[in-house]
């Protein structure tokens, strides 16, 4: 059933930055109808990642703004351009950063999530179909955000970056699933694929690593070994089912030395969630030779090296990486939505604030401040 909207330009509210650093604004923005491939939602519920404080910090990277943030979210297909098929007015989804075409070599492939056309674009500000941004002020284009931009009340986004999921899961919950939790999550279930009984050290303990501590625990590891800077962490890890803490500052030797120590010569699996380069050599040099395998999360500053001695890769540690913990979005988020669905998968947990849209700036202040983990904005009253 085609909605009331469909084809029209839509003016809703959107929170838009509109240089480095500075305070989001509400403003009201006309939202273009979806071109083909493309699919128009209203969303509902987003969160806000690090992901979007590190690039409306603009560190780092080049800048580019006036700019709508925001990749974590859950909301309702309002319409479809031409050429979408597998997606309806009304349907429950949430759209991703990265996507999923489901023709290139990549899509095709088991092992890979990487997709060709719609892998994560940080710098490209307009939609793939014909180079221009779906949003404007009164004429002028405002730049999209990864293909999402769900901090505005309705989006445009390509559909191989959507993923429907089963109407009855709460948007307020799920949302989260977007980006940060299933890439910690996969990390662990996918990749580093812990075996009951194990050992797991998960190096930093922010959301993406308490993710990964939680994939630890659904697959049954015994021991799950958070390393962290921040000894304020650890009581919270707790709930992820972390049950030893090593703070690398309490100790004169190398972290990988200590961990080495107290499992015996090291952990079964590790996960590094830092973007730290000492961080990633360490968790590579804690996992035990012969079966020990090593998962980096975490995205590296551009001149970082990494630098290990080659006897640790012919001692038969294996050093692996992952992009959104392996998941394909239109293929695999609906299941976890159902790990989520059916206890086996606790959300709560990852939500510690919870604001209206029109003090969407509370969330940044919350994330600069290191308060809590996920902060959920709702964007309707």
């Amino acid at each position: 059933m085609a909605s009331s909207t469909a084809g029209k330009v839509i003016k809703c509210k959107a929170a838009v930055a509109w240089e480095a650093g500075k305070p989001l604004v509400i403003e009201e923005v006309e939202v273009a109808p979806p071109q083909a491939n493309e699919v128009r939602l209203k969303i509902l519920f987003t969160s806000l990642c690090h992901t979007d404080v590190y690039f409306w910090e603009a560190k780092g990277q080049t800048p580019l703004f006036p700019r709508i943030f925001g990749h974590e979210a859950g909301g309702i297909v309002e319409s479809v351009g031409e050429g979408v098929i597998d997606l309806n007015p009304g349907d429950h989804v949430l759209p991703v950063f990265t996507g999923e075409c489901k023709e290139c070599d990549h899509c095709k492939s088991e092992e890979s999530n990487m997709c060709d056309l719609l892998r994560i674009n940080t710098d490209r500000g307009v939609m793939l179909n014909d180079g221009k941004s779906r949003f404007s002020i009164k004429g002028q284009p405002i730049y999209h955000f990864v293909g999402t931009s769900t901090f505005s009340e309705y989006t445009v986004v390509h559909v191989g970056c959507v993923a429907k999921i089963n109407p009855t899961a709460p948007l307020d919950k799920v949302c989260v699933l977007s980006c940060g939790i299933s890439t910690g999550l996969g990390a662990t279930l996918n990749v580093a694929k812990p075996r009951k009984g194990s050992s797991v050290a998960i190096f930093g303990l922010g959301a993406v690593g308490l993710a990964a501590a939680e994939g630890a625990r659904l697959a049954g590891a015994s021991r799950i070994i958070g390393v962290d800077l921040n000894s304020k962490r650890f009581t919270e890890a707790k709930k992820f089912g972390v049950t030893d803490f090593v703070n690398p500052k309490d100790y004169d030797k190398p972290v990988q030395e200590v961990i080495a120590e107290i499992t015996d010569g090291g952990v079964d699996r590790s996960v590094e969630c830092t973007g730290s380069v000492s961080a990633m050599i360490s968790a590579f040099e804690c996992v035990h030779d012969g079966w020990g395998i090593a998962v980096l999360v975490g995205v590296p500053n551009k001149d970082a090296a990494f630098r290990t001695h080659p006897i640790n890769i012919l001692n038969e540690k294996t050093l692996k990486g992952t992009f959104f913990g392996n998941y394909k979005p239109r293929s695999d988020l609906p299941s976890v939505v159902e790990m989520y669905m059916k206890k086996e998968l606790e959300l709560e947990k990852f939500i510690t604030h919870e604001v209206p849209f029109s003090e969407i700036n509370k969330a940044f202040e919350y994330m600069l401040k290191g308060e809590g983990l996920r902060c959920i904005i709702r964007m309707t009253a």
